[in-house]
């Protein structure tokens, strides 16, 4: 199973000319059987997708629908086994406390990737490796 991050279902929803490629990307990703998703990260997509300032913004209901939407994929939930693991991976890679949630959230259910423009990718935090699914392949 790989764990997809917040901005993979933000450039879903993408209206943006500039995007239109990962749009594309996030769209195919999330016709993939094969994901998971925390609460956390359900949480950042509804906040960023209604904020006022976002060009493209959604409102409530387009985004509550989509929330509930993506609970089609095994979610974790907020734990505070998470939250102590999330504590201890902050420490030690040196990430926010947010990204380390979302690390430790993949790992919980026992995903081996975390799909993710926004984390270093190709980093490996103890058997959790991110992928950013958006680089462009080199050659």
């Amino acid at each position: 199973m790989r764990f997809v991050d917040t901005n993979v279902l933000l450039y879903a929803v993408s209206k943006a000319p500039g995007e239109a490629a990962k749009t594309t990307k996030a769209l195919d990703l999330l016709n993939e059987p094969d994901l998971a998703l925390s609460v956390q990260v359900l949480q950042e997509f509804y906040v960023q997708a209604t904020r006022a300032t976002r060009a493209d913004r959604l409102s409530h209901q387009q985004a509550s629908a989509l929330v509930e939407a993506f609970i089609r994929f095994t979610v974790q939930d907020l734990t505070l086994g998470v939250v102590r693991a999330a504590l201890v991976t902050r420490e030690r890679f040196g990430l926010s406390y947010w990204d380390s949630a979302i690390i430790e959230a993949a790992r919980a259910l026992g995903c081996t990737e975390v799909l993710s423009e926004d984390l270093s990718a190709d980093q490996d935090y103890d058997g959790v490796r991110v992928v950013n699914p958006f680089a462009q392949p080199s050659g």
